[in-house]
């Protein structure tokens, strides 16, 4: 990984590496992992709307990847912007990732995520700012309503967020958009790994930080269909199932594997009592009955179900003084 913070007189070719100097009051860091528009307009538009907030900024941008030409483009547009840091990472490692190298490197007592294309109109960054000021809130992000890009985009998200409250309970309409604002703090505490970007406002949410959903304009840019392979939307499934695990078991992973367990124990059991009952009194032969090498089978798997529950607690409980899963808002004494 590379960290290029490169004065205005010094050639685009030289990388700085070391730690910027001072701290600014909001870093807006945004990820290129996939696609990107033209990120000097975009750049722009994100200043023009956030200058006049009074607040001073920098721009950390992520790139997820060896993306040679954007590295070049955004070279040039800090030869004239000081403003602006790039962070160069070696080989793709996934938006998430990427995401957390910002976070590490931001030095804003708030931090501001934005997607590398136009998802909302420039226009409500203030507003989304200002309402994250004038709350109360530690994490703010956007709902882009009403949506104006194609139908299969918006019958996607819908089914996507219906899946994601089925399983966890989200209270949020749009936690794909990438445009949030949050306090430092909430970047520190909330471990992001994978491709759980997408359930970041769920995270902070699970981990007691107040989080709030706003209203936005959607940007007229991003009208056009996003047609994803069959392996993206399986992994987009799985990590749902995954945060429905880390919600409900990660802390007691006993009642997951221990109910299934007991469940296909007790059904094995039930099955192979039943035939050892037609041997024993009915005189019915268990020579050539597949239905008790299953029902034997299905008595050790749930064993070892259990086993696993019961390893994954005292697992737990040795690190459980480790483990942190809450955030102090206040102590009053």
């Amino acid at each position: 990984m590379v960290i290029t913070d490169l004065p205005e007189q010094r050639s685009s070719s030289e990388v700085d590496t070391s730690e910027p100097k001072g701290q600014v009051d909001l870093s807006v860091v945004i990820p290129i992992s996939e696609r990107c528009d033209d990120l000097r307009q975009l750049y722009e538009d994100t200043w023009r709307e956030l200058s006049s907030s009074g607040y001073t900024t920098e721009f950390i941008y992520v790139l997820d990847g060896p993306f040679d030409t954007v590295a070049r483009d955004l070279q040039i547009l800090k030869q004239t912007h000081s403003d602006v840091r790039i962070i160069l990472l070696n080989h793709s490692v996934g938006e998430a990732t990427a995401l957390s190298v910002g976070f590490e490197h931001a030095r804003g007592r708030y931090i501001l995520t934005l997607a590398s294309y136009y998802q909302v109109a420039p226009l409500e960054l203030k507003k989304i700012l200002g309402q994250f000021i004038e709350g109360k809130d530690d994490l703010v992000i956007s709902w882009r309503y009403p949506r104006i890009d194609a139908y299969f985009n918006r019958v996607q998200s819908k089914v996507f967020h219906w899946i994601v409250k089925l399983l966890t309970g989200s209270p949020f309409h749009d936690i794909s958009c990438g445009l949030r604002i949050m306090k430092a703090e909430v970047a520190k505490e909330v471990s992001l790994y994978g491709d759980l970007h997408r359930f970041y406002p769920l995270l902070a949410l699970r981990r007691g930080f107040k989080v709030r959903e706003i209203q936005v304009q959607q940007s007229e840019h991003n009208r056009k269909i996003r047609l994803n392979s069959l392996g993206d939307y399986v992994r987009r499934l799985l990590d749902i199932f995954v945060l429905f695990f880390l919600f409900r078991f990660t802390k007691k992973p006993l009642r997951f594997f221990g109910l299934i367990g007991l469940g296909v124990f007790g059904i094995g059991a039930m099955v192979t009592g039943y035939l050892g009952f037609e041997r024993l009194f009915l005189g019915v032969p268990l020579l050539e009955r597949p239905l008790l090498i299953a029902s034997a089978l299905m008595i050790v798997l749930g064993m070892q179900l259990f086993s696993v529950g019961l390893l994954g607690e005292i697992i737990i409980f040795s690190h459980s003084r480790e483990s942190k899963e809450y955030h102090i808002r206040e102590i009053l004494d």
